[in-house]
């Protein structure tokens, strides 16, 4: 009986771990990478030396097990069904995380979309959704591209882009390298777009333009094998920047002098600690970072869905609030799944707060 449990046991194992391979992807290669002025020794870099090591680990497993952080929702995130696209002018409309739709002078941009339940390798452990999708991903209208920061997990979702590679045909724009990975789950070739910092493509009337970030990446045991951007999103009448993941540097400024002014900004601002000053921003820097790019309106990303790091749960969204309204910052809070119409985003509803004890 033993013997058969442990065959039971070992089959399922064999059953939960049989796409692992697959989700570590590819390892990117070729002319431009090695090219690339952000490469160099075998990986890339970011502009200045950047430290992303933990507090030490006694204190970190401490705070984890016993700290006081409310680090979930006390009741159910609530959700918005998304409308139809509006067919002009500058939308947004947030799905949770870093997932959002921009609806841009007629084209429909989907960012880092992640549909799974956890941003893992691992079926059965990582981070979990606190929320569902507020939608199938099988809803979404017809895209004109599908956009992706960096290789992380909570970014770049295989399974998210397997259903997008037979539900749409937009290609997917990838900073450089990551396209390997795509390869490696049978996206067709041309379907990738990979751009170096300061590269471009145009998709539906959108240029679109990987600009520098601060961030590593990686989904196994090596980092930086592949490049990770911010992108600004640059329409016949309307602009939009996403930082995708990053500390604060001084690149942004650079950034809203090049493609600025941004009718919008989508600005991560979740997942914040003094163990990895460099490579995420805390709230306060998120506005910093809306002013340097010459934002209109603030859209905060990066938080509410996943726990990522130690911080309460509203703490990201009640302290941008607060440096906000100090900086005469507009600011949009959605709920998962709401549009925001940056031509007159509504006042801040602070929902979260409901959700708390």
């Amino acid at each position: 009986m033993t013997r058969y449990l442990l065959g039971l046991l070992a089959a399922a194992l064999a059953w939960a771990l049989r796409d692992l391979p697959a989700q570590f992807g590819g390892r990117a290669s070729g002319e431009r990478v090695a090219r690339s002025p952000q490469y160099r020794d075998g990986a890339f870099h970011n502009r200045a030396a950047t430290s992303s090591t933990p507090v030490e680990g006694g204190k970190l497993l401490r705070e984890l097990l016993f700290g006081k952080q409310q680090r979930k929702p006390v009741g159910a995130v609530p959700l918005v069904a998304p409308p139809a696209p509006a067919g002009g002018g500058l939308h947004l409309t947030w799905y949770g995380h870093s997932t959002a739709l921009i609806e841009l002078d007629g084209a429909l941009v989907l960012v880092d979309p992640v549909w799974s339940e956890r941003v893992s390798p691992l079926p059965f452990a990582g981070p979990r959704r606190l929320h569902e999708p507020p939608a199938p991903l099988a809803s979404l209208p017809r895209l004109d591209a599908v956009v992706i920061s960096h290789d992380h997990y909570d970014h770049l979702d295989m399974a998210t882009v397997r259903a997008l590679t037979r539900t749409q045909s937009a290609p997917f724009v990838v900073p450089l390298g990551v396209g390997a990975h795509l390869r490696r789950w049978r996206v067709p070739e041309d379907r990738i777009i990979e751009l170096d910092w300061a590269e471009s493509t145009t998709l539906g009337g959108v240029r679109i333009v990987a600009t520098p970030a601060q961030h590593f990446s990686g989904r196994g045991f090596r980092r930086d094998g592949t490049l990770w951007t911010s992108f600004a999103l640059l329409g016949p009448e309307h602009r939009v920047f996403y930082t995708g993941d990053s500390g604060y540097f001084p690149g942004y400024a650079e950034i809203g002098a090049e493609h600025g002014p941004f009718d919008a900004t989508l600005v991560q601002i979740g997942a914040y600690s003094p163990g990895w000053p460099d490579i995420h921003m805390t709230p306060e820097e998120g506005v910093a970072t809306h002013l340097d790019v010459r934002g209109g309106v603030l859209v905060p990303v990066h938080w509410a869905t996943f726990t990522l790091a130690l911080h309460d749960w509203t703490e990201p969204v009640d302290r941008l609030w607060a440096e906000a309204k100090a900086r005469g910052v507009t600011l949009a809070v959605p709920r998962p799944g709401e549009r925001v119409d940056v031509s007159s985003p509504a006042p801040v509803d602070p929902w979260w707060q409901l959700l708390r004890t």
